[in-house]
Order: C-alpha cells, then structure tokens, then sequence
C-alpha cells in the first residue's frame, strides 16, 4: 500500500533512538522510494541549534549507521532536505510556537514519535492538544519503558488516552517488527503441518531466549532502576510467548489478533510466593570474559550502585491455562553478558512412544523446532536420520531455512516495517492498551516479591549462560536449555 503523504515528528530527534535507529530506517525507505516525494522528518530538541547545526550532528551520529551500500552523495542530500529542526521544550506549551508554524497542514498524516522518557509522554500530547496540533489524521508512537509497574502503565494509557483515540496510540515493540516473528505467524496459520500438532498432546515444552553479550553500556541511569524483568521479560518476551500460544485469530486484522494475544496474557498462570521462589531464577554478572576480552562485574560498571541488587538475567518457567497448553512449560530466559547474542524460540515436540530400531528412545533426539530472530533470521527442524551405510542406526539431522538464501529481496530492519505500519495506520503489530495493562499485572507480584524479599540476585559470571540455578530450573523437568542439549563436536 503506497504512503499518503505525511509529517513525522520525533520529539527526542537529536537523541540516541532518533540518532542510531530512526533517522537510518527512514533513509533505507527512502533510498527504497517508499516515501512520498514531499514528506518530512521534523526533529524536536531542546538545543538552540539552526537547521544547518543540526544536520551536521545527523551527519555525524547517524549516518555512520547506515549501510555504506546504500549511501551516495545524491540520496543523502535528498533525505536531508527532508528533514526540519524545530527547537522547543517539550514540557512547556508555550514553547510550541515553532512547531505550530512547521505543521502547517492539517490535512496531512501526522505521526508523533515520542523517543522520550515516559514520564513527558502526557505532558507531550497534552501540549499538543493546547496548540491545536492534534487532528484526525494524527497518530502517537509510545516507546517502552512503557510504566514501572500496573498503576503507572495504566496512568499512561490514561493521560494518553484522554488526548488520543486508542486507534491512534501505537505501542512499540521492536521484537513484533522482526521478519521471523511474523514469519512465525506464517509458519502457523499459513500451513497445515504444524498447527494439529500445535498442542499439549504433542509439544513436551518451549523455550524462548532473548541473551546479549553485552552489557550495560552508558545505560546504567535508566538501567540500574528498570532490570532485566521490566526491561525485556515485561515487553519481548511476553509479547513473543503470546504470538507462539496463541489461538488462531479470525484474520489479520489489528484487533482480530491483538485479542487472541490477549486472552494467553490473562490466561498465564499467576505465581504464589511459594511458586514464584521454585520457578524464577534472578542473576547479576559478575567480572568474566566476552569473546576473548576481561569485562567488569554489573556493581563496576561506571555509574552503578556498590551494592546494587538489580538482576541482569532472569529466568523463569511459566504455565498457560488453556485447553491447548495446560501442562506445558514455558521456559522464558534473558540476560546481559551471556556466552552468546541470540534471540530465539525453541519447540520441543515430545519423544516417539517406542522404538522400532536397535535403538532404545532415549537415544533419540525429540524433535524440535528453532525459530531464530537474531542474528542469522531463520527456521531449522530437528529430525531423526539414517547413518549412511549399512545397517540401521539413526542420528540427528536438519531441516534449515535461511531467509537470505531462501529470499533474495532486500530484508526491512524491523523499525523500518514498524515505522511504516505506523504511517499506512496497521496496528497489527503494536500492542493495545488492554494487552500492556494485561502484561503488567502478571509481571507485578514478581516485582512486589522482590521489593519485599531481601535476597540479592544471583551473581553469574561474564560469558556464560547465567547461574546454575537456571539449569537447576529446568532441569527438574528433566529438560535443558537448547545450548546445555546440543550434541559435542
């Protein structure tokens, strides 16, 4: 569907968001002429800088995040000149003077991005609506962290709400942008195979792992206050979970799916003190090695508290009480300076009843489905395979599905489909109101436990997978996490 011709207004334009992820996924369209001959990028900052100023920073903060491929001189200077520099405080309604003069149009689409912190996301929208920026055609991109807990993301989607009609809120979630995840969605509802087996009958569990090498980096201030549970579990995890279990939706319409994702957020199983102390798994990295290099401990990181009990890893098994998924463990894990970077979602089918071969089945390897989100997108299947040669004696083999190889198109960085949504008014990828107040809710007696209990988080060294305990977690189901599972070389 072609773009109508629109306005996009990033409030935070000169930060680090705009800078490293916005600016570069609106020049890659652009260079792939999906943007209207005369739209425009407005960047709202706070700096007195003049236009000229500004695009000298885009040159040196942004640019160097774009594809050296895709660059020349003439495609560069024909996305400047789309971009405005508009100076105001966005927490002031007086100073939106600027602004007012720039939208001139109010015909157009208008997207306000706000890659600010949450707490200016009412005041924004409110200032809006005072100077009459506010139209039918506009729209509100919220990005995460969307609240600390249940009351203040419900204060959010109320103070935001009084402004904007929820058909106009776009909650973003850059993990619902991958290429895999809504291949996921293909992979399920596009297919016949997979959806009979889709089920406690046959599926024994699922794991689902988000892990960065990485550390905090110049995080610490929002980092040290947030945690690995705010910061990834409450959000991409969960919205993954949802897309892996939930119900076929009627068709792929915004609110057909955003109800099924819905209803496994209010089915998941709610934790007890004592469940809640069996099956979550907090951490904090302590000094180790990263490819090669020695790296601190999370309390030596520059910034950070001496005695700071904020987890970098948790892990966690989870339950969905639904006809389709009781009894089924949800294995959800993510962690800062792991042994790898990955994101990936694993379906472990359960093994074959008996073996008809010289091979007892405990030497069979279930079969088990890979959906990989990072770094190499793609889909691998693991099944039981003759031995070439005589005789019959099995082996693991598999099934792989590059997206690269398999898709010679150019592939879209997921802010890049996001953004485009956002401009064409698809909200199938963004979640609803109901769906964050929903995530919260369950994530809460976890924080509530936490805040009340005086233990720390579990100190795990840089470059592994995390505490012992993880494995401990799920091992009392007699499984492994994928890596813990995979044959030696």
């Amino acid at each position: 569907m072609a773009l109508t011709d629109f306005d996009l207004v990033l409030f935070g334009g000169s930060g680090d968001l705009a800078m490293r992820k916005l600016l570069p996924a609106m020049y890659a369209r652009d260079v792939a002429n999906d943007l209207p001959p005369t739209a425009r990028i407005i960047c709202v900052g706070r700096q007195d800088s003049g236009q000229d100023a500004f695009l000298k920073m885009v040159e040196t903060n942004s640019r160097p995040h774009i594809k050296a491929s895709t660059m020349n001189a003439a495609t560069w200077s024909k996305f400047c000149a789309r971009i405005v520099y508009v100076s105001l405080n966005a927490s002031d309604a007086n100073t939106y003077a600027p602004l007012v003069e720039a939208l001139r149009d109010p015909e157009l689409t208008r997207v306000y991005y706000l890659a600010t912190p949450p707490h200016l996301f009412a005041l924004i929208c409110d200032n809006l609506e005072e100077n009459g920026l506010v139209t039918p055609n506009s729209r509100v991109v919220l990005e995460k962290p969307l609240g600390r807990d249940l009351a203040s993301a419900k204060q959010i989607n109320a103070e935001v709400g009084k402004v904007f009609q929820e058909s106009q809120i776009y909650r973003i979630d850059h993990y619902l942008g991958k290429e895999t995840v809504q291949n996921l969605m293909a992979l399920r509802f596009g297919n016949i195979l997979f959806e009979p087996l889709w089920r406690r009958e046959w599926i024994s569990d699922v794991q689902i792992t988000i892990a960065e090498k990485l550390g905090v980096g110049n995080r610490m201030g929002y980092y040290d206050t947030s945690g690995a549970l705010r910061d990834m579990l409450q959000n991409h995890l969960l919205q993954l979970l949802c897309i892996v279990a939930m119900e076929p939706p009627t068709s792929i319409a915004p609110d057909a799916v955003r109800d099924e994702k819905l209803q496994v957020l209010r089915s998941l199983k709610k934790f007890t003190p004592t469940t809640l102390a069996q099956n979550i798994v907090r951490g904090q990295y302590r000094a180790g090695h990263v490819d090669g290099a020695t790296v601190p401990s999370y309390r030596d990181e520059p910034d950070a508290p001496q005695h700071s009990r904020t987890e970098t890893f948790v892990a966690m098994k989870a339950e969905i009480d639904t006809w389709r998924w009781a009894g089924v463990p949800f294995y959800l894990r993510t962690g800062k300076r792991m042994a790898d970077s990955l994101a990936e979602i694993v379906v472990r089918f359960k093994q074959i009843p008996h073996s008809i071969f010289n091979q007892p089945t405990s030497s069979f390897q279930p079969n088990c489905l890979v959906i990989r989100l990072q770094p190499d997108e793609g889909l691998s299947l693991n099944l039981m395979a003759k031995t070439p040669g005589e005789g019959m004696r099995l082996k693991p083999a598999e099934l792989e599905l590059d997206f690269r190889e398999s898709f010679k198109t150019p592939r879209m960085d997921a802010y890049e489909r996001l953004l485009l949504d956002v401009l064409r008014g698809q909200l199938t990828l963004f979640m609803r109101g109901d769906e964050l107040e929903a995530a919260w809710e369950w994530v809460e007696p976890i924080l509530e436990n936490w805040e009340q209990n005086d233990n720390a988080p579990i100190p795990y060294t840089a470059g592994t997978w995390g505490p012992a305990a993880a494995s401990a977690l799920i091992g009392r189901d007699g499984l492994q996490w994928r890596e813990e599972a995979l044959p030696e070389d």
